[in-house]
């Protein structure tokens, strides 16, 4: 299993991190048999899994319940959870007790939160100060989506530029081992990887962060959006609905079940028949 020495490690030697979103205990199996480096449980399951039109709506039960199967499929790979919204926003005894469960019931290897504002390092600070890894997210943080007017690239004037780039040098000083930068210019991305010592994972900031992350309903083109910095590695949806479709032709048409696929009366009722 990776860990936070060996992710500091790779962006010292110039080994690019891979990290995908998986949500339950296929995904994670799957994942960790491809030996991607590591696991995001991220609230973006409100969205491709659950059906929510944002994030803001996820539970920390949710995030729970999913890092738990993600852990039963994925047992030696590390994995990050998502700190749901206002899990973390009330007070530093309740974001310590909520970072807490994500390790201890969900099983999880560290913690990631969005922001950089004081409050926010503030929180960095305590879940730490617990003996918990903690992952930043600067940039576009979905959780702020009704702040920012909508899913919009983020630093792109001077100011806006300078105080992610502030915020990112802070929020190392405040103890995080890792930083996600989503929906930046590539310049900042670059900039901040290169100012800072703890790697950096780049979704839409870029080429030149220490690695990447994509979810894995966009990945495999389950998903129906389709982002300027994502890949389609493969279109799964629609031949997903082609099996799905042939499946329902054979039955109207009594192709499915066949001869092959049903059971058949035995002389001997000792022996045993595989399902």
């Amino acid at each position: 299993m990776r860990n936070i020495k060996s992710f500091k490690k790779m962006k010292k030697n110039g080994s690019k991190i891979s990290m995908i979103t998986a949500y339950d205990y296929s995904s994670g199996k799957i994942t960790e048999e491809a030996n991607i480096d590591c696991i995001l449980v991220g609230d973006s399951l409100g969205m491709v899994v659950l059906g929510y039109e944002n994030t803001l709506e996820v539970t920390l039960e949710d995030i729970i319940h999913h890092t738990k199967a993600v852990r039963r499929g994925a047992k030696d790979t590390f994995i990050i959870s998502d700190m749901p919204y206002m899990s973390y926003h009330l007070s530093l005894n309740d974001t310590k007790a909520n970072a807490s469960k994500l390790i201890i019931e969900g099983k999880a290897n560290a913690v990631k939160l969005e922001g950089g504002t004081k409050s926010r390092l503030e929180a960095i600070s305590a879940i730490v100060d617990c003996e918990i890894p903690v992952v930043a997210h600067l940039g576009l943080t979905p959780q702020s989506i009704n702040k920012f007017g909508g899913y919009k690239v983020q630093g792109k004037t001077n100011d806006r530029f300078n105080k992610i780039l502030d915020q990112a040098l802070e929020i190392q000083k405040a103890g995080a081992f890792m930083l996600v930068l989503e929906g930046v210019p590539e310049k900042l991305g670059k900039e901040i990887s290169e100012k800072l010592s703890i790697p950096t994972i780049g979704i839409g900031a870029g080429r030149y962060t220490d690695g990447q992350v994509l979810v894995w309903h966009d990945l495999l083109g389950l998903s129906e959006f389709d982002f300027k910095f994502s890949k389609k590695y493969k279109n799964l949806s629609l031949q997903i609905k082609n099996a799905l479709e042939n499946y329902d032709n054979d039955v109207k048409n009594k192709k499915f079940p066949t001869k092959e696929n049903v059971y058949f009366p035995i002389e001997d009722e000792k022996t045993e028949q595989k399902i």
